[in-house]
């Protein structure tokens, strides 16, 4: 499996200049390709390419353990492994975050119509209180009016 890095992200993983990873890409250490003009250096064989060729050495309990280049490759390629499955997961959270946006979104345009329905219906409600207050104060007139005039038929 080919896990192919960035040109700046390969030189920061390996902590070197881009002077000296030019170099080794004009080499042919480094195996490359490019793609939409950036270039892109396999992950794998170039972290080999980097690593001394002289064996190092751990200890461990106070016990030295050669250090070989296959070991090496299997930490860098778990490293990059796990490099992969944070990408992952970043990207799964910003498709979440996406769709909950869009969630609210619709959520916020059906509130903005509950809302100017709701407005319209008080407005209406308003007109129709004006009107029914109205005829209540002609109704009052014209009771009084009708009182009025039953009294003074019922003085003479």
């Amino acid at each position: 499996m080919q896990n192919w890095l960035k040109f700046d992200e390969f030189c920061l993983l390996v902590d070197l200049d881009k002077d000296v990873v030019n170099d080794m890409i004009k080499r042919g250490v480094l195996t490359t390709k490019t793609e939409n003009g950036e270039v892109f250096i396999e992950a794998n064989k170039g972290a080999v390419a980097v690593m001394p060729k002289k064996e190092d050495i751990i200890l461990q309990n106070n016990e030295a353990i050669p250090l070989g280049t296959e070991f090496v490759e299997k930490t860098i390629g778990t490293i990059l492994q796990l490099h992969k499955e944070v990408l992952d997961g970043k990207d799964e959270t910003l498709e979440a975050l996406k769709s909950e946006n869009s969630f609210l979104k619709e959520a916020l345009l059906s509130m903005q119509t509950l809302y100017d329905e709701d407005r319209k219906t008080v407005e209406s409600l308003n007109k129709q209180l004006k009107i029914t207050q109205k005829e209540l104060e002609f109704c009052r007139r014209k009771y009084k009016m009708m009182w009025n005039k039953a009294i003074e038929n019922y003085k003479k």
